[in-house]
């Protein structure tokens, strides 16, 4: 029997409702699906909203009174929880222990944030929770793993930037530089939270057995630069494509900015130099251009500045180089094609005010995604869970 069959079974299918239309959530991919979540801040929670987006049913498990510590900035709070219920349970103390464990016996997954060892000495780690549930699924998202001399070292996004080499030019370069603007540890260590869910639940559904999942957020940044540290292993040179002269960003005459990314690729070098009118650099190769990339790169932007974004996209389009605007986020919230792919979502609020949201970006089809309610309160969600976990 499929997944989807067994929870149809159990009565565990939904159908959320929202002002803007009703969406039977016995289609999604995930439907069924119901996930304990006592993740903070932003990789548990981002993980989760992905999930819940394809139907999984994500319950929040919030500290009373005070709640994910997110909640202290409304903006990324709400971005990341729509869709979600929030229970508020102390887990150190016998009755919020008690009352978890209720839940954990009719949920599929279990998702925490916390430092390595805390939940196992409140009584609510992988082996306490597999004892009431043994298909349970127990995925752990830390900083630095469950093992290893880091293991109880403080951190945050950028500590696991600096240790898996994402900030490597500045290390090589013995001089601080710009702090990334995405937090790209956070985020890599969802997208591995999200598979290693997906995966264990397989594996669960497959063999009736759980599995523990450890995630980790340094260890996440070390393998999203497999393409980097892998040469650096072996001790052979990383093609240089990002020191191409036509790989950047560069300023037009309205001074907008776009993005060139011929990255090693002489079909894309050549209609490049005839849209430039300069065919005398047609015949440079990749190893010809990095050996003159400082004076290239001078000569592009001195042409780019000529015309506008819009007249150079028009030309780079009909040659077939490759080519972008670089969008302010007012500016990507407006693009025709961000827009067309339809990543946004509307909720209306009670008092008729509409907010938007961004929903997970996988289209499946005879499902559409859509975000089925606005972020709980603290708590909101404690009556309706205990008793649908009674009933």
């Amino acid at each position: 029997m499929s997944f989807a069959a067994i929870c149809a079974a159990l009565g565990r299918t939904r159908t959320w409702k929202t002002k803007e239309l009703e969406i039977d959530m016995s289609t999604a991919p995930l439907a069924g699906l119901k996930i304990l979540s006592l993740a903070e801040q932003f990789p548990g929670p981002y993980a989760t909203m992905l999930l819940s987006d394809m139907g999984a049913e994500v319950i929040m498990i919030e500290r009373p009174g005070v709640g994910d510590p997110a909640r202290q900035f409304p903006p990324l709070f709400r971005a990341l929880n729509r869709g979600k219920r929030s229970v508020a349970l102390d887990l150190k103390s016998a009755e919020g222990l008690a009352r978890f464990r209720e839940l954990a016996k009719e949920s599929d997954v279990i998702v925490e944030g916390f430092r390595p060892g805390k939940l196992a000495a409140l009584g609510a780690g992988f082996e306490d929770m597999r004892s009431v549930n043994s298909r349970l699924v127990y995925v752990s998202i830390s900083g630095y793993g469950q093992d290893g001399p880091y293991r109880d070292r403080a951190g945050h996004d950028l500590s696991y930037e600096g240790v898996g080499g994402l900030l490597a030019d500045q290390a090589d370069a013995k001089q601080p530089g710009p702090v990334p603007p995405i937090p790209l540890a956070d985020v890599g260590a969802a997208l591995f939270a999200a598979i290693a869910i997906l995966s264990a639940v397989v594996s669960s559904q497959r063999t009736g057995q759980g599995r523990y999942v450890d995630v980790s957020m340094s260890d996440a940044v070390v393998s999203m630069l497999t393409a980097f540290l892998v040469p650096a292993a072996n001790g052979t040179p990383l093609g240089e494509f990002i020191a191409e002269p036509g790989y950047g960003v560069f300023t037009c005459k309205d001074g907008k900015l776009l993005t060139l990314s011929i990255a090693h690729e002489d079909w894309f070098w050549k209609p490049f130099c005839d849209v430039i009118n300069r065919a005398d650099l047609a015949p440079l190769t990749g190893r010809d251009r990095v050996a003159r990339k400082a004076a290239l790169r001078e000569e592009i932007a001195a042409i780019l500045v000529n015309k506008t974004r819009a007249e150079w996209g028009d030309l780079l389009d009909k040659a077939g180089v490759p080519w972008g605007p670089v969008n302010s986020l007012v500016e990507t919230l407006d693009d025709p094609h961000v827009r067309a792919r339809q990543l946004l979502r509307k909720i209306t609020h009670d008092g008729g005010k509409a907010e938007t949201f961004i929903v997970q970006p996988l289209k499946f089809d005879g499902f559409e995604t859509a975000i089925p309610d606005l972020p709980p309160e603290l708590g909101a969600d404690n009556d309706s869970v205990f008793s649908d976990s009674s009933n």
